[in-house]
């Protein structure tokens, strides 16, 4: 028997106050619905903007994030508890089971992964926005890159300490990353959250910030999209915009004018990562072929002690941790010395 029309639960009504705002409104809400995200890193940034798409109903959350947890991170990752600590989750698989039990009605792909030229193009495809979670520019270089070629509109965010800095970037609209400045910064020239810290509030003000331009942009309020730069100090109350137009127009950036993508084509980046607050080095082999956990697990059983589940591999030694991921990643945590933590990774896993 068909239930009665007027009996059917409205699928938006979960969403009443988000659909009340009138520049939301039901179309607004549908839009969210139809539209896919991909949330790059699901750490401090990440999990607060995981988490309010979600909640706001965007339909294709797709979170990419290389990372697994530990319990430091509770101070401001929001998404997670110190059970997630404990199972010693990737972050990506921990997140999608927080935000399918928050909201089941859409979908969530965790894809636990170091995004990197060989995998950006597939993880970017048929996503309608973009959104900065990272704390690095070499991904954010990346990111940038890959937007520009794909026109998909994209948002930068930072933090640290308790200042933070958004961007909204529309390829072919706006100036692009490489507008603003020609190449990432060398390794010691930039405050990192080992020197400065990194205070909550912060993360959720910038995320949120994060958010709210997604927000607009899978809307289909594009309109209403902020395109200065946004800076903040929430120590010292202050807040500040900067029009960037004149990069843009200046037509000399070799990316987002000149279609040169560096970073794209592998030229420029591919190094060890020293991984913020974290006294850790990922490293990364060339080939990213898959490697088998349990036969690595019998193999290192000599070397140190080690633990393992169906997602990474753990072995102590000495001061140090290596966490290797099936994909041949590996957290070198003990040392923040690139050439230390490459020595590590070829003496247990290998060249």
């Amino acid at each position: 028997m068909t239930e009665p029309a007027s009996q059917i639960p409205d699928p938006l009504a979960r969403y009443s106050r988000q659909t009340l705002f009138p520049y939301i409104g039901r179309e607004g809400q549908q839009r969210l619905a139809a539209s896919r995200a991909l949330v790059v890193g699901c750490g401090a940034l990440g999990s607060v903007i995981a988490n309010t798409l979600a909640r706001a109903g965007v339909g294709h959350l797709r979170i990419v994030d290389r990372d697994f947890l530990e319990l430091h991170n509770l101070q401001r990752q929001v998404l997670f508890d110190e059970q997630d600590v404990a199972a010693g989750l990737p972050k990506a698989v921990a997140a999608a089971a927080k935000l399918r039990a928050i909201n089941s009605t859409i979908e969530v792909e965790p894809v636990v992964a170091d995004l990197t030229h060989d995998n950006v193009l597939a993880l970017v495809d048929a996503v309608d926005v973009i959104v900065d979670g990272t704390d690095n520019f070499e991904t954010r270089f990346l990111l940038n890159d890959a937007a520009c070629k794909t026109r998909t509109p994209w948002i930068y965010g930072g933090a640290i300490g308790a200042e933070g800095q958004v961007r909204v970037i529309l390829p072919g609209e706006t100036a692009c990353l490489r507008c603003m400045m020609e190449d990432a910064p060398p390794p010691g020239t930039t405050a990192t959250c080992d020197t400065a810290g990194i205070l909550g509030p912060t993360i959720g003000v910038v995320a949120s910030l994060e958010s709210m331009e997604a927000i607009k942009l899978l809307a289909g309020r594009r309109d209403a999209v902020n395109r200065a730069l946004v800076m903040i100090d929430l120590w010292s109350n202050t807040t500040r915009q900067i029009k960037l137009d004149a990069l843009r127009d200046s037509g000399g950036c070799p990316t987002c004018r000149g279609k040169e993508f560096l970073w794209l084509s592998g030229e420029r980046g591919g190094q060890p990562v020293v991984l913020c607050g974290r006294n850790a080095v990922q490293i990364s082999p060339p080939t990213g072929e898959r490697i088998s956990l349990e036969a690595l697990a019998e193999r290192l059983a000599s070397a140190g002690r080690v633990t393992r589940n169906s997602y990474l591999l753990r072995l102590h030694v000495d001061s140090f941790v290596l966490t290797v991921f099936a994909d041949g990643r590996a957290i070198i945590s003990g040392t923040d010395d690139p050439s230390a933590a490459k020595t590590l990774y070829s003496r247990y896993i290998g060249a």
